[in-house]
């Protein structure tokens, strides 16, 4: 009995450390894909993120933006062209989670190069809205807001593309701007905060 015991406490100890091990692989495959993605090597970011997707199709980021790997995906399958493929992951995405603002803004992204203009504009629209209230909602944290888009060019250029009335092209490259821009935020937040803690810490 003493042995079963044993054996059961083993097999459950190699399965925990399995699964430890895939989400660390799935973090880390993810944060390849985004770098690619910030160095302009989106078909590299696809090995990525494609291998993570299938790992976990539902994993996010651990950032307050909480991007899913789908998005992400979905956004590096965009910057290759391959709109097709772009269109299946970001709607499944869609489907995983209703409220994945970025997955909304690369399917109307998608929707617009593709010549379907109503509901591309809809969906941009609806994505940058999202995005928009996501980013206000940090920018009003007691602690985080400093760190957000301090300059409120994201947020202004949201504005502009939702109030502007753009014609599709104009649209398209004011979503592609903000959906890159946005993602670097992430990068940029995370730094700035660090940076501020470590030199509390030296005050202190």
């Amino acid at each position: 009995m003493h042995a079963r015991s044993q054996l059961i406490q083993g097999c459950f100890s190699a399965l925990l450390f399995a699964s430890g091990c895939a989400a660390l692989q799935i973090a880390q495959d993810v944060q390849q894909g985004r770098h690619a993605l910030h160095i302009g090597q989106p078909a590299t970011a696809v090995s990525y993120l494609r291998r993570a997707a299938d790992l976990d199709p539902n994993y996010h980021a651990p950032d307050p933006l909480r991007e899913s790997v789908l998005a992400y995906l979905g956004r590096a399958y965009y910057e290759t062209g391959n709109l097709s493929e772009a269109r299946k992951v970001l709607e499944k995405a869609l489907a995983n989670d209703k409220e994945d603002h970025v997955a909304r803004l690369y399917l109307g992204l998608v929707q617009l190069r593709s010549g379907d203009q109503n509901r591309g504009r809809r969906e941009v629209e609806s994505g940058l809205e999202g995005i928009q209230a996501t980013l206000e909602g940090l920018a009003a944290s007691p602690y985080r807001g400093i760190f957000w888009d301090p300059g409120r060019q994201i947020r202004s250029e949201i504005r502009r593309a939702l109030g502007g009335k753009l014609e599709p092209a104009e649209l398209v490259a004011a979503g592609e701007w903000i959906g890159s821009r946005l993602d670097e935020e992430v990068e940029l937040a995370r730094r700035d905060e660090l940076q501020q803690r470590y030199f509390r810490g030296g005050d202190s």
